[in-house]
């Protein structure tokens, strides 16, 4: 089936419209960026592991309080919580602040162990690339 010309041009100039008003939409609309993460990537030695923030939150997920993890906090320092990184330096740590891959390894997999969910083992969690 062949188009005129003028067809053409009407489909050209919608397609062109559309797109306008597309990329004027994205620009002026952008997204909120969440209060909370949704998911967090660390870069380890032994490969990246995505920690999935949300699900552990989430009432239908695990539904755990902020400082059951963030365990230096209280109910009404919840909004403050950070970065591991804030307390546990990535190279050293020590017996009252252990650097992070220790401190994650014995919260992440103590809790897990304890509640018989979640990964135990290296290549669980731990994804080379």
């Amino acid at each position: 089936m062949m188009f005129s010309r003028g067809e053409l041009k009407i489909v050209y100039g919608w397609t062109i419209g559309l797109l306008v008003i597309a990329v004027v939409s994205y620009a002026a609309l952008p997204s909120t960026s969440p209060d909370r993460p949704i998911r967090i990537a660390f870069q380890t030695v032994a490969g990246k592991v995505i920690f999935d923030h949300h699900r552990h939150l989430i009432e239908s997920g695990y539904g755990l309080s902020c400082g059951e993890c963030h365990h230096t906090l209280s109910p009404d320092e919840y909004s403050q919580a950070g970065s591991c990184t804030e307390c546990h330096q990535l190279e050293e740590g020590d017996e009252d602040v252990p650097k992070r891959s220790d401190a994650l390894h014995q919260q992440c997999i103590g809790c897990h162990r304890e509640y018989g969910g979640g990964p135990t083992e290296c290549a669980q969690c731990h994804v080379m690339q």
